[in-house]
């Protein structure tokens, strides 16, 4: 009964050369032996199907063993691990010596061992027929792109093109691979498409696999073991992608800061502290920012917040601070955004790539490029860098994410429901209430122009309004709330006027008239009479497509608003004081009961 030994072997083929003989002998993974040479040719073709570096040998005393190889012993150790650990060897496979081998009966014609050329084995005439196996045939001729980095000389006459190498050139010449070089192979292939595994510069079954998928979908014969003209299309293929970026080291003393950059995408324009700004050159709109100031702890989590409310990284998307390191990514419609940026020793650096969205492989490769080469020089950005001009809606020359527009609110019940106008909410990708608190449309009434919004999460508001059942008189004192700049102020204002009519210009019974002046801002603002109470809500000031005096308002009545309320699920709060407050403590009231509304794209 035949013995099995099953291993596999990483080992380096011998030179051709005589200085072949003073290099580290190689090795071999011994998987099997048959007791006879028809059993043992059986046993091979079956590993040759799915199994690269597979060669038969005489043990001698009737016995016949089946290896792969030749490989050098570290590599050989690695392979057994693997291809142990993927079942599709025995668990007692094992490493064996050349001195352990005498005639190579597989491949047909081959002869791997050391010294003299022995005469290769055939089956008694008995045996049933071999055939050669595709894959000790030399393949035919292949045409791939030459690689970048080769320089193709010019001639007066086309050169024929030189055969590819054998199966047994492609393995000696892929032996002689470093670890950097068989990981490359992997990574190139697995960005095409064609390997899951990992990582490891172990070229086991999954990576002959992988090869033999890539051969055959680039029109080569799948031996499994890319030749060197066909490791160079690979890489090549898989390096295209940097293809007239002009990527090359930049080293910016002024940050301190040294990393590949794009340089024929983007370059050098200005310092704004703490940025160095690379902006686009050509055709992509990409951007670049070298970061770097001093700093601690504090500042690093200040500069985090203060990125996030800048217009090049998007809302959406992952991002964390973490001790010394903080990652912001903004995925946008039209842009995507990475920052980086770590503290070491009291410096804070690190880098933004802004690239345009749709182009996620090349930005992927691009953004790995420069996390690899990141490098940290001495020195830090002088805050004196840079023009210094100022702008309130910019940070060290970078643009403030602003909403397409702002508008006023006020709080109508316990759980922070919202009323504003409906102009206010119209076509918004999102809507906020006082730029923290996500909020979603729970009714509008476009004839009445008002809207009920919701907090997504429950807020806990410090007022909530309470509507004046006791009809005002004419001329009695009003004041509206609201945010006439859109927010720049940081929190409400307060206008005075008088109570001008009970009805529209039309006789409308749901609108009053007021008459003060009023900004856009304050449109979604209370209307309050002098104790606090709310007698309506401020309108925009377009009505019935005719502009208005500049001190003439309008506000929908309490009757028209508590009934919209109803119709959401909201029982409004009533009060028939008839207090006057003083004009401070007016506005302190009306800065806890108004909200900013603002609508983002």
């Amino acid at each position: 009964m035949a013995r099995i030994l099953l291993g596999f072997i990483f080992a380096v083929f011998m030179a051709l050369s005589a200085a072949r003989a003073q290099e580290e002998p190689v090795v071999w993974v011994q998987i099997e032996a048959q007791p006879s040479l028809n059993e043992a040719q059986t046993a091979t073709r079956r590993y040759a199907a799915t199994l690269a570096d597979v060669n038969g040998f005489a043990l001698g005393g009737g016995w016949y063993a089946i290896a792969l190889g030749p490989y050098r012993r570290e590599e050989a150790e690695r392979v057994l691990q693997v291809y142990r650990a993927e079942g599709v060897i025995a668990r007692d496979s094992y490493i064996a010596e050349s001195s352990d081998y005498q005639q190579q009966f597989w491949p047909i014609g081959a002869n791997l061992l050391e010294g003299p050329a022995a005469p290769a084995l055939t089956a008694p005439a008995t045996s049933e027929p071999t055939t050669s196996e595709p894959a000790t045939s030399a393949p035919a001729l292949a045409t791939p792109d030459s690689p970048p980095v080769v320089a193709v000389d010019p001639a007066p006459a086309p050169i024929p093109e030189q055969p590819d190498e054998t199966l047994r050139e492609a393995r000696e010449s892929e032996s002689l691979l470093d670890r950097e070089d068989r990981a490359a192979l992997q990574e190139a292939m697995k960005w095409a498409g064609v390997y899951d595994g990992a990582i490891d510069a172990a070229f086991g079954q999954g990576t002959r696999a992988a090869m033999a998928r890539w051969q055959t979908e680039n029109g080569f014969e799948a031996t499994g073991v890319l030749t060197t003209r066909q490791r160079a299309e690979l890489l090549s293929q898989f390096n295209a992608v940097f293809d007239g970026l002009g990527l090359e080291v930049v080293r910016d003393n002024a940050t301190g800061i040294a990393m590949e950059l794009p340089t024929a995408v983007v370059g050098f324009d200005r310092y704004e502290p703490p940025f160095a700004h690379f902006n686009a050159t050509g055709d992509i709109d990409a951007r670049v920012l070298l970061i770097s100031q001093t700093g601690d702890r504090t500042t690093l989590t200040g500069l985090y917040d203060i990125m996030q409310t800048l217009a090049i990284v998007p809302e959406n998307g992952p991002r964390s601070l973490e001790g010394d390191s903080f990652t912001l990514i903004g995925e946008g419609a039209l842009q995507i955004s990475h920052t980086q940026v770590w503290l070491r020793d009291g410096e804070i650096k690190g880098f933004t790539l802004v690239w345009p969205a749709g182009d996620e492989a090349r930005r992927n490769r691009l953004l790995g490029r420069m996390q690899d080469s990141f490098e940290w020089l001495p020195g830090t950005l002088d805050p004196a860098e840079g023009s210094g001009a100022q702008d309130i809606d910019l940070i060290s020359g970078l643009e403030i994410r602003k909403p397409k527009q702002a508008r006023s609110g006020f709080y109508v019940d316990a759980s922070g429901a919202v009323l504003t106008t409906a102009e206010a909410v119209a076509g918004c990708g999102r809507i906020t209430i006082d730029e923290s608190y996500e909020a979603e449309v729970v009714l509008s009434d476009a004839a009445l122009g008002v809207a009920i919004l919701r907090p997504r999460l429950p807020l806990a508001p410090l007022r909530v309004a309470a509507f004046q059942e006791v009809t005002p008189r004419l001329l009695s004192d009003v004041a509206v709330a609201g945010y006439s700049y859109g927010g720049l102020l940081g929190a409400p204002t307060v206008t005075f006027g008088q109570l001008a009519e009970l009805q529209g210009l039309n006789g409308e019974a749901h609108l009053k008239r007021l008459a003060l002046t009023a900004l856009e801002g304050d449109a979604g603002g209370p209307v309050l009479d002098a104790g606090g109470a709310v007698l309506g809500m401020l309108l925009t000031r377009a009505q019935d497509g005719r502009a208005l005096p500049e001190e003439v308002s309008f506000a929908a009545t309490n009757g028209a608003l508590q009934e919209l309320l109803t119709r959401g699920g909201i029982t409004p709060r009533l009060t028939s004081d008839q207090d006057r407050l003083s004009a401070e403590a007016l506005t302190d009231q009306a800065g806890e009961l108004t909200v900013l509304v603002s609508c983002w794209e």
